[in-house]
């Protein structure tokens, strides 16, 4: 079984429009919702591999509804805790003329401490997992520290833990020694109290993250690639160049890959291939639209794998 967990899950309202003018009417030239927030979209894409998976965390209100009610037209399991405030609508803007993308995030809805214990107490309850993947803002009322209880809980188990946020959550998560972590460069910048730039740099502050207790820190880099970094091992994958629809959901799709390849018993490398395919898979497609299996099967041979220490550099 494979578990996904968003705590401050949303529906992301996406709007296309010819360009935004001000004091003036601005039509809509086409909108459509989606079921998102970062292990939603780790569920929707470990759907399009063909990896079955459910997803937990908290939804309220109409939106949580409409929310749900989307990722089972998907084929996604779900399973929710229900809340009493209503799950947040994010709204993105596209601009056609220039191709600029703006983001409206909203702050989701305060979690009550009872709600909060029913979360827990479900997730002491559920069968043991493979693989689970936790990722995603915290809604207003919980505090960073349920990572790490988040973390035990799912370790009685021996599931494979990844943990995709950023900020004090990380630090907190981290503490939990999750399996695995996957910051973008600006993130463990945030981690480590320093600016990297140089590959050099990027690799030496994952294995400060590696000598805390993570045995691998996946470090997206856009369009250069993804590192990985674990004890004794540094390999990187870098995508083929392709022309750019939309980068929301590429990072949170490169984990679903990653997860892809693991439940499949892949070495690492590969893992790490089909993670740099299925974030480039994600940037082809317009809006919040997100990997789909015929262009990852596409890329996976076109990924270009490095090793930059280990057995075979």
């Amino acid at each position: 079984m494979i578990y996904t967990i968003t705590l401050n899950p949303a529906l992301d309202r996406t709007i296309w429009i010819q360009r935004i003018r001000e004091d003036v009417s601005n039509r809509i030239l086409e909108e459509k919702s989606f079921a998102g927030g970062k292990s939603i979209d780790v569920s929707k894409v470990l759907k399009n591999l063909g990896v079955e998976n459910t997803a937990l965390g908290f939804v309220g209100g109409f939106a949580g509804r409409e929310l749900e009610g989307r990722l089972l037209n998907e084929g996604i399991q779900s399973d929710f805790v229900r809340v009493s405030g209503e799950t947040r609508t994010n709204i993105i803007i596209h601009e056609k003329e220039t191709g600029k993308q703006l983001a409206f995030n909203a702050r989701g809805p305060e979690i009550k401490p009872s709600e909060l214990m029913q979360f827990i107490e479900q997730l002491e309850s559920l069968p043991c997992a493979q693989v689970v993947a936790i990722g995603g803002s915290l809604p207003p009322g919980i505090n960073p520290e349920i990572y790490r209880k988040i973390i035990a809980v799912v370790k009685r188990c021996q599931a494979k833990i990844v943990l995709d946020v950023d900020g004090e959550a990380l630090r907190q998560g981290i503490k939990a020694h999750p399996n695995i972590i996957k910051p973008n460069i600006h993130e463990l910048s945030e981690l480590v109290g320093r600016e990297l730039k140089e590959m050099d740099e990027i690799i030496a502050a994952a294995r400060e993250i590696n000598r805390q207790g993570v045995e691998i820190v996946l470090v997206s880099m856009g369009a250069k690639g993804i590192l990985l970094v674990s004890s004794g091992r540094v390999y990187l994958a870098v995508p083929p160049a392709v022309d750019v629809e939309s980068t929301i959901g590429a990072g949170d799709s490169s984990v679903a890959g990653f997860i892809s390849g693991l439940v499949q018993g892949k070495d690492l490398k590969d893992c790490l291939i089909y993670a740099a395919a299925a974030g480039t898979a994600t940037t082809l497609r317009q809006g919040t639209a997100l990997c789909q299996k015929d262009d990852f099967l596409l890329l996976v041979p076109q990924v270009k794998l490095s090793v930059l220490f280990g057995e075979e550099k």
